[in-house]
Parts: C-alpha cells; structure tokens; sequence
C-alpha cells in the first residue's frame, strides 16, 4: 500500500493511522471507511459478533487487501500476530519457535538460543522437545506467544487469544500477554472477555457493523460509553 507523501498531523505523532479504510466483499460491507488513529500502547477493540474486529487486525496485519482508503505508518513496525487457533508445525515446541526466528535470518545457534529463552518466559521450558501439536490448546497458544515473543516485535496483534480456552489456561496466556506489554511491545488485541478487556486496555476502539464507533480511554469506555450501540454492547455483555 502506498503511503501519502504528507501524513496527517494526527498520525505523525502515533504508530498507526486509518484513512478511510475500506474492505467489500461482493455485495458485503465487511470494513466501512474506518478512519482512526493508534497511539496507545495497549488498545483493545471491541464490538458484537460479526462486527469486522478480525478483519480489521488482518488488514492492519497485511493478512487482507484493503479494497479503499490505506494504512499510514509512520514509522515501519515490526510485527507478530496470534490467532484464537494458533498453527502449529509438524515439530517440537521448540522448533516451532525456532522457525520464526529462522524467517526473520538470525543464525542457527543465536535461533536456538532465543526460542530457549522464549519457552522459558511462557513456562515451558519442559515441553520444548514435544510434539507441539499434542499439546494442550493452552500449551499450544503459549507455544504461539513464545513463537511472536522471540521475535522481539514492536507491534503483537492478538485476535481472540483466549477464547477457546478453559479458565486456568486463559489467565496464565492473559498473564504472558501483559509481560510481553510491559517489556515495551504494543498490543493491538480483540476478546469478548469485558474484564480482560479492563484489566489490560490503555484505549478501547469500539466497531460495529464494519464501522468505528467510538474510541476512547478504557475507564471512560467502561463507565460512560458515549454511543448507543456501546452502551448496549456492555449491557448485553455483562452478566
């Protein structure tokens, strides 16, 4: 995507901005002219079912072509992305990560030494030689967020990365998410889990129908959403 030669004020001073972005499939609005600027360091964004939330992060990922508008950076981001069902690799834990170190050019040894640092931040350090994929789907999500992690990424995107899985694995993947966030990495995430969405969003960025609704700090979101359609959202969303 080209990027203008004068970039708005208002991205100047962010890492991200969305100028009338875009994404039509067929005769399906999936995006609606999405204008909006990235400055926090954890945004989570918000909405119903079938609101474009997935589409969104993919477009900012480069994992979708926009069909309007652009992405302006104003700085080049390195970035990782985690997805609710994580791919693994016919390998080990271990060389699961490895493999994303080896596509980013580092050294053999310097691959291993990292992912083995990697696996020791999520905890599993003892499962580095198994078959990744008969893992459990927690194990495996760590595995994932160790894959990103190693990477040392400037921006990690997450698209539901507990939602299928059990209590006692969500809170150990929500505590590596918020490590990696306070080691300095930007966090761009979505979730349906309203109290993970407090306890690690700096902003919210709520989107509805393929539309940005509203964006605001994550405590005035949560205690005066200023939309009718946010305010229905947290209404039908808390029990």
């Amino acid at each position: 995507m080209s990027v203008p030669t004068k970039i708005p004020a208002a991205a100047a001073t962010a890492w991200l901005h969305l100028e009338q972005l875009g994404l039509q499939a067929g005769s399906t609005c999936i995006i609606d002219a999405a204008t909006l600027t990235l400055a926090a360091q954890r945004t989570v964004v918000l909405g119903p079912n079938g609101a474009g939330k997935s589409s969104l992060l993919r477009l900012i990922h480069g994992l979708l072509r926009p069909t309007g508008g652009q992405l302006i950076w104003p700085q080049q981001l390195t970035q990782a992305m985690v997805f609710q069902r994580p791919v693994m690799l016919r390998t080990t834990a271990l060389e699961n990560v490895i493999y994303g170190l080896r596509l980013q050019g580092h050294n053999a040894p310097e691959c291993r030494q990292r992912a083995a640092a990697a696996l020791d931040k999520v905890g599993l350090s003892a499962i580095a030689q198994r078959p990744a994929r008969l893992l459990s789907g927690g194990e495996q999500q760590r595995v994932a967020l160790a894959r990103a992690w190693a990477r040392e990424p400037a921006l990690l995107i997450l698209d539901e990365p507990t939602a299928s899985l059990d209590p006692a694995s969500a809170r150990e993947v929500e505590r590596i998410i918020t490590e990696i966030a306070n080691a300095g990495t930007r966090l761009l995430m979505t979730t349906h889990n309203l109290g993970q969405a407090r306890r690690i969003a700096e902003e919210i960025v709520f989107i509805d129908h393929g539309r940005i609704v509203e964006q605001s700090a994550a405590d005035l979101f949560f205690t005066l959403p200023q939309s009718n359609a946010a305010q229905c959202f947290l209404k039908e969303e808390t029990p």
